[in-house]
């Protein structure tokens, strides 16, 4: 008796798994989020609003960075750059700026580099980080747009 009940119990499982993931794809709704996407205006909007609440106060509400961004702080750190075309964010791949966005920059970062830049794994979910995103290169002139999708698209794995 007990291989039977063992053989019902991983077919509730298997049932209940399953009815979990179609549920999950009912209320997501196909807009699971894995990259950046400014084309995508309610993703731009949220992205906004977690830019100005979580962002913009380090890295300026118009994405301009701190003052004299490439001089070391006096512990070592650099300001926060700008997330506009003047800075670097753009050269960077999708990964690497969403990792570094959960993460932070000490987690990232190589060996004996210094980072001010916070994770906000804590704080922010998946999505919330792929808006935010979203929305800082929706910022961005169609130059550097299609500069950072280039770089993106050669370092997919």
């Amino acid at each position: 008796m007990p291989l039977k009940s063992s053989k019902a119990i991983l077919g509730l499982a298997v049932v209940v798994v399953t009815a979990a993931a179609g549920v999950y794809a009912l209320l997501d709704g196909g807009k699971t989020v894995t990259a950046i996407d400014p084309s995508d205006a309610e993703l731009v909007a949220l992205g906004e609003g977690i830019y100005r609440e979580t962002c913009a106060a380090c890295h300026g509400i118009n994405l301009e960075g701190q003052p004299n961004w490439r001089t070391r702080n006096a512990n070592g750190t650099l300001p926060a750059p700008p997330h506009d075309e003047t800075g670097h964010t753009w050269h960077h791949p999708d990964r690497e700026l969403f990792k570094y966005t959960k993460f932070g920059g000490a987690a990232l970062a190589p060996p004996g580099f210094k980072s001010a830049m916070p994770g906000f794994q804590d704080t922010l979910t998946d999505h919330d980080i792929w808006a935010a995103l979203s929305f800082i290169k929706s910022r961005w002139p169609e130059r550097e747009r299609g500069q950072q999708t280039s770089i993106t698209e050669r370092n997919r794995s």
